[in-house]
């Protein structure tokens, strides 16, 4: 399986490290992540081109899936998720990883390199590679509404006639101190 990986800054000590064992495991890794050591680098582009890398891949019939990492993750995450086609997905622990990837068929896996030992990113990212989609029925028509709604700006399926409405249990314009 190649593993397109990507960081800033602040998750490059666990890219290193996380491209070291897992080539070590035989995963072919491209690191689209900077050289050296940049404090106000700009993780959007580093992201992104995982991302893409990861889709034309796909697109071309390889076996391939992408890691983001930052602080947190979640910026790096937002910008992975701008690809069209892409699902990334925030993990904290071996369940939201598995998760990512049975549920949803997630192609990139976002870690926050402040969030995690090295160790523990590890065993993250482990868990994302080798845990395959369900292809439930239900888990592929979810897929497909927001592929749907990525393509057209239409939400589709059972429940999308629905709008928002105030909360009932306090009048609307007030608020609780």
């Amino acid at each position: 399986m190649r593993v397109h990986i990507a960081t800033d800054h602040a998750g490059m000590e666990l890219s290193q490290y996380l491209v070291e064992q897992l080539a070590a495991l035989g995963y072919d890794m491209i690191d689209h992540g900077p050289e050296t050591y940049d404090a106000v680098d700009d993780y959007p582009a580093f992201c992104i081109h995982a991302a893409q890398a990861v889709i034309a891949d796909r697109d071309q019939g390889l076996d391939s899936l992408g890691i983001v990492l930052g602080g947190s993750g979640n910026g790096e995450q937002m910008a992975a998720n701008k690809v069209r086609g892409v699902r990334a997905a925030l993990a904290w622990n071996l369940s939201t990883a598995q998760l990512a990837r049975e549920h949803n068929d997630a192609q990139v896996v976002a870690l926050g390199g402040r969030q995690h030992t090295p160790e523990e990113g590890l065993e993250i990212v482990k868990a994302f590679l080798s845990t395959p989609f369900s292809g439930d029925d239900r888990h592929v028509r979810r897929i497909q509404q927001i592929t749907k709604f990525e393509a057209t700006g239409n939400v589709a399926g059972h429940l999308s006639g629905l709008t928002g409405r105030p909360y009932a249990g306090r009048a609307a314009g007030t608020a609780e101190a």
